[in-house]
């Protein structure tokens, strides 16, 4: 047998040992913690509060902890993860959503602190299986790369337009200035938000 093939079998046998031992570990996990594994209830402490909230026009009762942020209740709770998590400090826009009409980044906002209120995600802009036309306007302008930032763009501008803040390019760019967009799409993000106030090109 050939120093190669040695050398070879024992790779292989430490790849298996290797691979063997992690999937131990993810069994043993799912045994001490069924219930994080299985997306079933989390088991409640007592800190834990009570909260009902009103996403996307749809009341939701959950159990979380008094510190849970409301993008972390859309994510991890109600499996609405069309909000993304980026910075979680506030800083890209990438979680923004609505919340009785006004944008707030929903990485910086208390859950609890969201009873009482109509809270729309990017789920919710879609109305009988149409588009919103900020939606759609996303995709017509190739507004997007990665897609990452997109719900989050989309939100802030459904909002600024609403607000009646889009009344020049420079506008429109001060107002979305929150929204951090890594693959550099702003040229078609503003040609996005100018087409939905009927100032756009059309080109």
């Amino acid at each position: 047998m050939s120093e190669f093939e040695v050398s070879r079998r024992r790779f292989i046998g430490a790849s298996a040992a290797v691979g063997g031992l992690a999937t131990a570990s993810r069994v043993t996990r799912a045994a001490v913690a069924p219930s994080v594994q299985s997306g079933s209830p989390p088991v409640r402490t007592p800190e834990m509060i009570d909260v009902t909230l009103e996403v996307n026009g749809r009341r939701h009762a959950l159990t979380i902890e008094p510190r849970t942020t409301l993008l972390d209740a859309l994510r991890e709770n109600l499996r609405l993860t069309g909000t993304k998590k980026g910075c979680d400090q506030g800083s890209c826009g990438a979680c923004t959503v609505h919340v009785d009409g006004r944008r707030i980044n929903a990485c910086l906002t208390l859950a609890a602190r969201c009873q009482e209120k109509a809270i729309t995600t990017i789920e919710g802009l879609a109305k009988d299986g149409e588009l919103h036309p900020m939606q759609a306007a996303f995709l017509a302008r190739d507004g997007l790369q990665c897609g990452y930032c997109t719900p989050g763009q989309i939100m802030s501008a459904t909002a600024l337009v609403a607000e009646g803040r889009a009344m020049s390019d420079a506008a429109i760019r001060e107002w979305m200035s929150g929204n951090i967009c890594r693959c550099g799409a702003y040229p078609h993000i503003l040609a996005a938000v100018k087409d939905v106030t009927g100032s756009g090109s059309g080109g």
